[in-house]
């Protein structure tokens, strides 16, 4: 089950897109519709059902810098979670495009790697830009799943 380029491009739309709708989620119905969406999202293009993700979210730190769990990851896109209070909720600050630029990608089967700048856009206008890599591998039933997520903010020298 060869990954390609367009197999890794239509899942960083879909990956995009899953942001765009859970902020949109929230503004329309609060927490519990955001979680809803989120829970959907990770379910249907994060590799957690094959094991442990390797997430680093961007704005994450000390003990809970890494995601390795499905609630983890969730507590990072919506916050409000009393086991990660640190967590604003990444995907509900309003987000309304996205664009990916890649730098690489690199694919070996049914394993590939992609890395670059993800551009999310707010309802207000501001963009943030984030350094990204992802690693995909298909599952069984030839699914593009992530399971590495390693995201950074640009280094400001």
């Amino acid at each position: 089950m060869q990954i390609t380029q367009d197999d890794i491009e239509k899942n960083l739309t879909i990956w995009g897109n899953g942001k765009i709708s859970i902020s949109k989620a929230f503004e329309e119905g609060g927490i519990e519709a955001a979680r809803a969406v989120a829970s959907a999202n990770i379910d249907s293009y994060y590799g957690y059902n094959l094991g442990p993700v390797l997430f680093k979210p961007t704005m994450a730190s000390g003990e809970q810098t890494f995601r390795p769990t499905k609630a983890g990851a969730m507590a990072y896109f919506c916050g409000h979670s009393k086991d990660y209070p640190l967590d604003n909720g990444f995907a509900i600050l309003g987000w309304r495009t996205f664009e990916s630029i890649t730098s690489a990608t690199f694919i070996q089967g049914d394993i590939a790697m992609w890395m670059g700048w993800i551009k999310l856009t707010n309802k207000d206008g501001s963009v943030t830009t984030v350094d990204k890599s992802f690693g995909y591998k298909k599952d069984e039933a030839g699914n593009l799943r992530i399971v590495l997520h390693h995201s950074s903010l640009p280094y400001q020298p």
